[in-house]
């Protein structure tokens, strides 16, 4: 058996807590501010706006739990062949992949969970503008089908989209390199 360093092992303690708390105290602040925007905006808009807001929630929940799938199941040797002819988004594809595990767990845990919190409020605020609106027999009818709607769309969605990123994972990886790169050039030039 190989001994292990205390001190290296200290340090990879104390990395792995501060990556929990720094995700813990991101979660918070992103569930807050996506929950009160959706919240005004859902409040303050017709039942057709409120449906579109609450697509989107699940829509951009499947689309990152895609990108969390696809780095987890990529390999990184096709990008390294890309960044040596210089293909913008490379060398951030590469990057996404040696930190394949925090991406994954931003984009399905962070981000993901995030979106099906706040869908599920979503369709509760939707169920409310509903009844306000139209005469029910069974109030209780108009939510128990705004969450089951919510949760075939979310758990439909991501099967499809797990299938389609492990299948396409180099190309997700790709594509979200490039968007990357093309922020990161975006914000260079204002910067100048």
């Amino acid at each position: 058996m190989a001994k292990t360093d205390p001190a290296a092992s200290k340090r990879e303690r104390n990395k792995t807590i501060k990556w929990v708390v720094t995700i813990f105290l991101v979660t918070i602040l992103i569930s807050g501010i996506i929950s009160l925007v959706s919240d005004e905006v859902m409040e303050n808009s017709s039942i057709g706006i409120a449906f579109l807001i609450l697509l989107i929630i699940i829509l951009l929940g499947i689309v990152f739990d895609v990108i969390g799938m696809a780095v987890a199941s990529a390999d990184e040797k096709p990008f390294h062949s890309m960044a040596a002819r210089k293909v913008p988004g490379a060398h951030e594809a590469i990057r996404l992949l040696r930190n394949a595990e925090r991406v994954s767990s931003i984009c399905n845990d962070v981000v993901g969970d995030i979106c099906g919190v706040v869908s599920g409020s979503a369709s509760a605020t939707i169920a409310a503008l509903m009844l306000t609106h139209v005469d029910v027999g069974w109030p209780r009818g108009v939510s128990l089908v705004m969450s089951a709607l919510v949760a075939g769309l979310t758990v439909g969605g991501k099967a499809i989209g797990k299938t389609f990123a492990v299948n396409s994972c180099t190309q997700i990886v790709h594509m979200v390199g490039r968007v990357i790169y093309a922020l990161n050039h975006l914000f260079a030039k204002k910067k100048k």
